[in-house]
């Protein structure tokens, strides 16, 4: 086997855990394809490489951060609420194939804060806390010291714990939790609703530019949940990024994916996606019929 063949081969047997660093950083399913693709067309000889592993993480990471740089650049202005592309898969679990993207409990909420980091922070955080890639060898990519890059890392790690505290681990008692949200949404209790709501709940909404949302409190959470609350709106139980989620259809067609972040048996986070365009680029195929 030649060098190149050798080099394709370890591409793919590693690209699960690439497409996993994509993810993370981009939080688009679709940009973290592009991103590990654009990486495996630009592979060159790895000569003296000590650990292939870490240098196609690197290769990776550096595609991923021109994006994020281009991408941050082009919002600069925008307003819009972010809602990252959501995982979904069955109830009762995801599908194998997302594992390895969903490894570590990658939720919605977490990659939420993901998106409010520099893409310099986010590089640093991701790559060194997530996938263990030492400081010496994401300096480079930043063109900064192992020292600044370790401050980058220790910064973004501030900002995660203190706005993305991990939920509750049993999915089962999320579900009530869901369940019981939009049943009290659906009969129009107020009370009911507030009583499954944290006092500081936050709720996006992404229906794409100029059709966002961001709402605080659970008192206006629950206004909203009873206002939009829709009875020929089917429900369909899922797991969103390993979380209790739900998926929504009107009339037939797909109208949003729900995301619910529950910390000691309360909601303290909702996501929506709404936009047409980009839940139509959703692989929802692990749900079946």
């Amino acid at each position: 086997m030649d060098q190149h063949d050798w080099l394709m081969e370890r591409f793919e047997a590693n690209r699960p855990h690439l497409r996993a660093v994509a993810y993370r950083m981009l939080g688009s399913l679709g940009d973290a394809d592009d991103a590990v693709q654009d990486a495996r067309l630009r592979l060159t000889d790895t000569s003296g490489v000590e650990n292939v592993g870490v240098w196609l993480t690197t290769a990776v990471a550096r595609v991923c951060l021109d994006m994020a740089r281009s991408r941050q650049s082009r919002r600069a202005d925008s307003l819009d609420a972010r809602v990252p592309d959501p995982i979904v898969g069955r109830e009762n679990g995801i599908d194998p194939q997302d594992d390895a993207v969903l490894a570590d409990s990658v939720g919605v909420a977490l990659l939420v804060v993901l998106e409010t980091l520099t893409p310099a922070e986010r590089l640093a955080f991701v790559l060194h806390d997530m996938f263990a890639v030492p400081f010496d060898d994401i300096a480079p990519m930043l063109a900064r010291s192992p020292t600044a890059t370790r401050q980058l890392a220790s910064r973004a790690r501030r900002r995660v714990r203190g706005a993305a505290a991990a939920p509750d681990p049993d999915v089962a008692r999320q579900r009530e939790v869901v369940d019981a949200f939009f049943a009290a949404a659906r009969r129009g209790d107020f009370d009911a609703l507030v009583a499954v709501l944290d006092p500081d709940v936050v709720a996006r909404t992404d229906g794409g530019p100029g059709a966002s949302a961001i709402v605080r409190g659970a008192h206006v959470v629950g206004e909203r949940a009873i206002m939009f609350a829709r009875p020929s709106a089917t429900l369909r139980p899922a797991q969103v990024n390993g979380a209790a989620g739900v998926v929504i259809t009107i009339d037939g067609r797909l109208a949003s994916v729900m995301a619910f972040a529950v910390r000691d048996g309360k909601i303290v986070e909702i996501d929506a996606l709404t936009d047409p365009e980009r839940l139509g680029k959703l692989d929802l195929a692990a749900l079946g019929d």
